[in-house]
């Protein structure tokens, strides 16, 4: 009876320490792998135009900014960054998903793409985005909307319905010579009795024009239709024309720009509301229709890491966020990933107070959190499993030095010092804590090597805790950390040993007499 609860003692040091090794791997694998995974397609530091720190500025002229953020050090590649949002049409299904622009002349984005796929479900994946439009979707998008390599998708661009918005509501008001008839009656009156004949040419002076055309310039700031901003726009066109003369104070214009500007007021004060309105709304048609793209691959997905639900090329991405041709910002690759933060600082320094450098740790600060957070509560939960076990120790040792009062007699009766009798139950719980800790330790490592056979195990059961499609992995990740492990069946060890200690305590303090009687 006596070594049946030394044994499940024993079991239950192991169990209790081989749980938090395997658990603590497997954090750590995650963590390691979904590292692993951002970093195929995330920028190592991004690198964005923001003048006076008054917000991101779009850059046309990239290709520049990129060969100089190419001179820091430990820089392999600095290709442009778009990421944005879009809605998704598939059969009728819309949802709104976010997308990155993928520029397929850097191979380490393209191969980050290509490791992610799920070639196991989707055989026929590839990440040979090239140019023209197509996208890799993610496994979770796929699964939702019942996506297969070569369907076809429908993208919306969310960053055209406040174009869209613009054009309508501007529909809906009265032509300008109505809508703001005091500002345009005060502006073409001052014009008309403001020109003076200055031989062939026809005079308006300096600061009267100033006025003028300062009117016109807040008509054009108003929402108008597309056809009256046009032609608004002609007319300031031609008022800054004029040659200026400092000598007289006055503008001069030739007889062609002043029929020009003529023209272009007759024609606001004679244009056609529902002309107007029509060719709006038939430019609309642009703006609105979609652009197809043709899924060439799905990528595995896991519901722990936000990930892009599209990954398109770097044209198209640029097409969908309105961008033209500029880009967002520039996506910086480095030698080693881990040195981003100290590049960013130097970066910050070479480039000026004009450019903002965000590195990869920045863009997935609070996602790493969360593990760093969920790490630390699984420690403690898990670390009361084997402070059970301790305890349970405890209450064996206990039952030991009842069994042994009398052994403890004939010891003390011998002459033996309470110290050597703690030392004597010390070494037991010793014994047992070691042995504990070590099969722990042991066992723990054996089901992280084997863990793709386990799950296979409680997949042909029906039961599968840690699911691809959740995970984003197809056999858990895990990461076997010595010195944490060592850690863990270290302090299973001492805590054993602490629990021996109590009882030895007892036993050494009982009295010789009455242990000899079994009293």
């Amino acid at each position: 009876m006596l070594s049946s609860f030394t044994l499940i003692s024993l079991i239950g040091v192991m169990l209790g320490v081989l749980v938090l090794v395997v658990v603590m791997a497997v954090y750590a694998g995650l963590e390691r792998d979904v590292k692993s995974r951002l970093l195929g397609f995330t920028p190592h530091i991004l690198l964005r135009h923001q003048p006076g720190h008054l917000g991101v500025m779009p850059l046309s002229d990239w290709q520049d900014a990129a060969e100089n953020a190419e001179k820091l050090p430990r820089v392999e590649a600095a290709t442009a960054f778009v990421s944005d949002n879009v809605i998704i049409d598939v059969a009728s299904w819309q949802r709104p998903v976010m997308f990155r622009g993928i520029d397929t002349s850097d191979p380490a984005q393209v191969e980050g793409i290509a490791k992610m796929l799920d070639l196991e479900n989707h055989p026929e994946s590839t990440a040979d985005l090239g140019i023209d439009d197509r996208a890799v979707v993610s496994s979770i998008l796929a699964e939702q909307l019942s996506l297969n390599v070569g369907d076809t998708i429908r993208l919306y661009s969310t960053r055209n319905f406040e174009e869209v918005m613009r054009a309508y509501k501007a529909t809906e008001k009265p032509p300008l010579r109505e809508a703001f008839a005091t500002d345009w009656s005060a502006a073409t009156s001052a014009l008309d009795g403001a020109w003076k004949p200055a031989g062939e040419k026809r005079a308006v002076d300096i600061a009267a024009l100033t006025d003028i055309y300062q009117k016109f310039e807040n008509l054009r700031a108003e929402d108008l239709r597309v056809p009256e901003l046009e032609l608004i726009e002609d007319l300031l066109i031609a008022m800054e024309s004029g040659e200026k003369d400092e000598a007289t104070g006055v503008f001069l214009f030739d007889a062609e720009t002043k029929n020009k500007i003529s023209n272009a007021i007759a024609a606001l004060n004679s244009t056609d509301v529902e002309k107007m309105d029509g060719e709006t709304l038939k430019g609309l048609k642009q703006i609105i229709l979609p652009k197809e793209a043709v899924v060439i691959g799905i990528y595995l997905a896991s519901q722990m890491a936000v990930t892009p639900d599209l990954f398109v090329p770097l044209p198209l991405a640029q097409d969908l966020a309105g961008l033209g041709e500029t880009v967002q910002g520039i996506a910086l690759r480095l030698d080693d990933a881990y040195a981003a933060e100290e590049i960013a600082a130097l970066g910050r320094k070479e480039l000026g107070v004009d450019w903002s450098l965000l590195t990869w740790g920045d863009q997935y600060q609070t996602f790493f959190a969360l593990i760093n957070q969920q790490r630390v509560m699984m420690y403690f939960a898990l670390s009361f499993i084997v402070l059970v076990s301790a305890f349970s120790m405890m209450a064996v040792m206990f039952t030991v030095t009842i069994q042994k009062r009398r052994e403890i007699g004939v010891m003390k009766a011998l002459g033996a010092a309470p110290g050597q009798i703690v030392w004597v139950f010390l070494h037991q719980g010793m014994i047992l804590g070691l042995l504990g800790a070590a099969l722990g330790v042991g066992l723990g490592r054996v089901v992280i090597h084997f863990r793709g056979p386990i799950q296979g195990v409680f997949r042909s059961l029906g039961f599968d805790p840690f699911a691809a499609s959740f995970t984003g992995f197809g056999i858990l990740p895990a990461h076997n950390n010595p010195l944490e492990q060592a850690v863990i069946g270290f302090l299973a060890f001492v805590l054993c040993s602490l629990a021996a200690l109590v009882p030895a305590f007892f036993a050494a303090r009982s009295d010789a007499a009455k242990s000899l009687r079994n009293l």
